[in-house]
């Protein structure tokens, strides 16, 4: 077997076994990458890698893929909605902490300032990869923590340019250029300072003006694949130019994704490469893992715990006087601060350009790549513990700070959620004259429905005692608006502790809707299936179809749809048959609505179109 297909099922095999491990254990998938990385990697089992040179090549290449599609997601809505974070926050961040760590490492045996800012703008980085995941796996983006986390790391990725302008700047004197240097290397520090805004503006140029037009020939082809691997040659060209002139791939790939975040193949860039990002990254953590030099650890243990250790907590420090500044939650401003204590990733890139310049010896070098490497591995424990433990507590103290509200009066309904979704079907009962109780468990969002006029409850509707003092005996039917991943929570309570109350329940799509239905739900309801079928009504009113003929098909559609929903569920674990089903059913919905049409008496009958009628008689 070849050395690649060898390394591959290493790498495959140790993920495969060590990720699902690590989730049941409530670990998470990144600290089982890193897990799996540290056992196969060179200075553990050695299954794979020499001195780690072979296993950050495969990382390299996780980080490219990373970047160029965090590059896409910078569209100038995003920038200029989060400008005051990226700008404040980011910015203090990156500032205030190379500085500190600058002033640290003159006390821990660096040379001179220049080496010590240096090392304090590489171990200023965060990581990205860990960062994100672990956010987006805990469902935490959207909180103040992940928006706050999104600008920071978002102007730490962009601030790379400026800081690997001015490394060269750093490496000052003759004794930094190796004797018999040719290239890149013989360069003088204004010279390589030069060298790398002269390949940004490179790689906007040819993004804007080579790639798109390029993206624009291959798209006219109709042809899938090619478009995929135009996206993969975008991405490894990119990498093989900056790498050519001495510069992270890295950092010239996330360049590129910022130019073409605002070009009409932006959205297919992303479909194509996005199979590929979850396995890359997957491959950079193993290979952070096994980057890891146990026997330098091993040498020099009590130094190196120290170093990073000591690192990380005036990171977190640094951070959390940050986020309070910002006027962050308590439980908020730990996940944020906790979640970018480590270094990052692009720390391997500015060190490595460091050793390139000379500004550290080799010694220290290797050091902080195993600070790096033992901070990015800490990290997911230390989430892991924030999230179970300290989270925990500020969420039971901010639960105690507001007790549920004593309910009074008893209605037919109940309606659990008031937001969007439950404020408008509430609005159209009381419209009607019919009064329900109203639950909901956003504070903030009780307390500004009560000054719209509102009666709303605070309380989680999830709660079988809240429930029986909303009067759910004695109801007639429970709305659930919530939102759908609580409501099987609610569906299971109601059915234990009220069997008699009838259940109407919103979800999102049709999965989950399937799942609703699993758990013996018949009154279901799509938001994303009236709105779609209204909208189709309105297209079918502006190519000229009669307004009741469009409003009857609209009508059908949606009781065929659901009546093929029924049969659909219980067959959609087997993907061959469902798809076969789902085939047959689309079919015979079609046949039926054209069957309709076919008996409309709108379509032989003018007096169906009301609005037609109106016409005419104001003509009169």
């Amino acid at each position: 077997m070849s050395s690649f297909l060898s390394n591959a099922v290493i790498y495959l095999g140790a993920a495969v076994l060590c990720v699902p491990i690590a989730k049941r254990l409530g670990l998470g998938s990144v600290l089982g990458y890193l897990i799996a990385g540290m056992i196969i990697g060179p200075f553990a089992l050695g299954f794979i890698g020499s001195e780690g040179k072979d296993i950050m090549h495969f990382a390299e290449f996780g980080v490219v893929i990373m970047l160029f599609l965090v590059g896409l997601e910078l569209e100038p809505e995003l920038l200029w909605r989060l400008r005051k974070q990226i700008i404040g926050l980011g910015l203090a961040q990156v500032t205030l902490t190379a500085v500190l760590l600058a002033a640290l490492s003159l006390f821990v045996g660096f040379y001179n300032w220049q080496a010590g800012l240096a090392a304090g703008l590489a171990l200023s980085m965060s990581s990205t990869a860990i960062a994100l995941q672990s956010l987006k796996e805990k469902g935490q983006m959207q909180t103040d923590a992940g928006q706050s986390s999104f600008a920071v790391l978002l102007f730490q990725d962009i601030a790379v340019i400026p800081i690997l302008a001015l490394m060269p700047l750093l490496a000052i004197g003759p004794a930094h250029t190796p004797v018999g240097a040719e290239g890149i290397d013989a360069l003088s520090g204004w010279q390589r300072t030069l060298l790398v805004l002269s390949a940004v503006v490179v790689v906007i140029v040819v993004g804007r003006y080579v790639v798109v037009p390029l993206l624009r020939l291959v798209a006219r082809t109709r042809l899938r694949e090619l478009f995929t691997a135009s996206s993969l040659l975008v991405v490894v060209g990119v990498a093989a130019l900056m790498e050519q002139v001495g510069l992270s791939p890295a950092l010239g790939t996330f360049l590129a994704g910022v130019v073409l975040a605002n070009s009409e193949y932006r959205h297919e860039l992303e479909s194509d490469l996005d199979p590929f990002k979850g396995l890359l990254l997957g491959l950079f953590f193993m290979a952070v893992g096994a980057s890891i030099n146990f026997d330098l650890i091993m040498a020099r243990p009590g130094m190196l715990i120290s170093v990073t250790l000591g690192v990380m907590a005036t990171k977190v420090l640094l951070l959390s006087i940050i986020g309070r500044t910002a006027r962050l939650a308590p439980d908020q401003n730990m996940i944020f601060s906790v979640g970018l204590g480590q270094v990052g990733e692009f720390a391997f890139v500015l060190l490595a350009f460091i050793t390139q310049l000379r500004i550290l010896d080799a010694l220290w070098i290797d050091t902080l790549m195993a600070v790096t490497a033992m901070s990015m591995t800490l990290t997911p424990i230390l989430m892991l513990i924030t999230d179970r433990y300290i989270g925990w507590k500020y969420s039971e103290q901010a639960a105690e700070q507001r007790e549920p509200d004593a309910i009074h009066g008893k209605n037919r309904v109940i309606i659990a959620g008031f937001g969007h979704f439950g404020s408008t079907l509430g609005r159209l009962l009381r419209a009607n004259g019919v009064k329900a109780t109203v639950l909901d468990n956003d504070s903030d969002q009780v307390d500004v429905l009560r000054k719209m006029g509102f009666q709303v409850f605070y309380g989680d509707a999830t709660r079988a005692d809240l429930l029986e003092a909303a009067g759910a005996r004695e109801a007639e039917v429970l709305v659930c608006a919530i939102t759908p991943e609580a409501a099987p929570e609610l569906v299971q309570t109601v059915h234990k502790h009220f069997p008699d109350l009838k259940l109407l329940v919103r979800s999102r799509n049709r999965m989950d809707a399937y799942e609703l239905m699993d758990q013996g739900v018949l009154n279901v309801y799509r938001e994303t299936l009236d709105t779609a079928v209204r909208m189709g009504v309105d297209v079918l009113k502006e190519l000229g179809h009669r307004h009741y003929s469009a409003y009857r098909a609209g009508q059908n559609f949606i009781k065929y749809d659901q009546a093929a929903l029924k049969e659909l569920a219980s067959k959609r674990r087997d993907t061959g048959d469902y798809i076969t089903s789902v085939r047959e059913k689309i079919e015979e919905q079609e046949a039926l609505l054209q069957k309709d049409l076919g008996h409309d008496p709108a379509h032989s009958d003018h007096a169906w179109n009301s609005e037609e009628m109106r016409e005419v008689l104001g003509k009169r």
